[in-house]
């Protein structure tokens, strides 16, 4: 399939967040390992110092420098004391703003997913996003990589359509926390888990780290 090229990220965080819906994220394990891949069926926008629920919110730091750079650029960052966090840079260059991937539907080189786990079964290898960076390899040496090289991309796929799209308040956080920019593709099986109510709602607004 074709990659995605910089233009497709270079767009405001809450445009971005539902735009990489359905889009394919790769990760190659090398010129010897597999390619692993996934559907993204879950993000979470995150903004800048407006948003305090953002990393930025406090302007710049040797923590969230990545979130001011090149618009497809990875933002890894360490949370929970366990577990890595994968984002995508958004907006212009300078100007912060990043869109948490928190969940995936397995594609390809899911026996290796398996093993990055330590589990079975699909349903769980990548609903979530601390379960996605383990189960794709992803952890600190991708801080700052680039969507267009050779270890981490994301290919295209058809654009879904505003039904199959649901909206709903960010997950797990705890300032900000009224703010519509979860998106997720409706009925998925492979959704984060989340609290009673919010699976397959429907909202209008806007769409971390």
């Amino acid at each position: 399939m074709e990659r995605l090229d910089p233009g497709f990220f270079g767009v405001p965080t809450l445009v971005l967040a539902e735009r990489l819906l359905g889009k394919v994220f790769v990760r190659s394990m090398g010129p010897e390992g597999p390619l692993l891949k996934g559907r993204i069926v879950e993000t979470e926008a995150y903004l800048g110092e407006e948003d305090e629920a953002s990393h930025a919110w406090r302007g710049q730091t040797p923590r969230n420098r990545a979130m001011f750079g090149p618009p497809g650029t990875l933002y890894i960052y360490f949370t929970y004391g366990c577990h890595h966090m994968a984002n995508i840079v958004s907006e212009p260059e300078g100007v912060p703003g990043a869109v948490l991937l928190r969940a995936l539907e397995p594609l390809e080189g899911i026996g290796q997913m398996r093993l990055n786990r330590g589990t079975e079964e699909l349903l769980a290898l990548t609903s979530g996003p601390g379960k996605l960076t383990r189960a794709l390899g992803i952890g600190p040496d991708l801080y700052g990589e680039s969507l267009f090289g050779s270890r981490c991309w994301i290919e295209e796929a058809p654009e879904l359509p505003a039904e199959a799209i649901g909206t709903s308040p960010r997950i797990g956080i705890s300032r900000s926390t009224e703010l519509p920019w979860r998106k997720f593709v409706a009925g998925s099986p492979h959704l984060s888990k989340i609290h009673a109510g919010t699976r397959g709602k429907k909202a209008s607004g806007r769409l971390q780290s």
